[in-house]
């Protein structure tokens, strides 16, 4: 069956200017334009605005997502297969947020009591799903699923006091950081006591902490231009002050 741009946005919940656009984009063409100058989508497109779908759901970017798809390794079975795990493990942070809500209500309305660390369940997970579908893939790749997982474990057991504990750690840190690239100087006093104060963030995660894992870290803020993007939030330039401040501390100069 063959679709016009306005049946299709119709059929999918779409608008007619989001597929004009993924046209402009290079990311959904149509099949071909007719005799009347209109798109026409066939059985071949629909699939593929699925595709595209599937991944928003999941909050990929579209850049991202042009990329998997074009690509000539791009299997529709295997993408399928992801898209529902990764939908079935959304499904379950919803759910247990919607639990979480009908608690606090209940618990508002005095007739349970919930404990501090139910409070904070569904947001915890959703650290763990946002940091997996952002860096999982490279992070798993440098250390291995063992660390990776042991991390998040870690993480989902955090009582109150000690998620609270990281999340105001980790704003010192920033600070820290700050003050020391604006110093100039990365083997200065305010950069070194930046790192350590970075080494102790770290180990609210890792089970197990080495110089060479804490400088591969850092590293990675430079080579990669999300955690690049992250840490130049706090000052242009700021990703690779810390990665020569840290060549410094954990004496790894290279």
């Amino acid at each position: 069956m063959e679709y016009t741009v306005d049946k299709l946005a119709r059929l999918a919940g779409v608008s007619k200017r989001t597929l004009r656009y993924y046209d402009e984009i290079d990311i959904l063409k149509p099949a071909r334009i007719n005799s009347s100058g209109y798109r026409i989508y066939g059985e071949a497109e629909v699939d593929k605005l699925q595709q595209i779908m599937f991944y928003r759901e999941l909050d990929v970017d579209l850049n991202t997502i042009k990329s998997l798809i074009s690509s000539s390794s791009f299997n529709k079975l295997d993408a399928l297969r992801e898209h529902h795990e990764k939908l079935l493990d959304k499904k379950q942070r919803l759910e247990l947020l919607i639990e979480n809500v009908e608690k606090t209500i209940a618990m508002t309305e005095g007739r349970v009591i919930m404990c501090d660390k139910e409070k904070f369940e569904g947001f915890k997970k959703k650290m763990i799903e946002e940091n997996e579908g952002k860096y999982g893939k490279e992070i798993r790749e440098k250390y291995g699923d063992k660390a990776v997982d042991s991390s998040n474990k870690k993480l989902k057991n955090m009582s109150k006091e000690q998620y609270d504990e990281a999340q105001r750690l980790s704003r010192e840190v920033n600070e820290a950081i700050q003050l020391a690239f604006e110093s100039g100087d990365p083997s200065g006093e305010l950069a070194q006591k930046a790192c350590e104060m970075h080494k102790e963030w770290l180990l609210n995660y890792w089970d197990n902490y080495s110089k060479e894992a804490h400088m591969g870290l850092v590293q990675m803020y430079v080579d990669d231009e999300r955690f690049t993007a992250y840490y130049d939030k706090i000052a242009p330039g700021c990703a690779v002050f810390l990665r020569d401040a840290m060549r410094i501390y954990t004496g790894l100069n290279r």
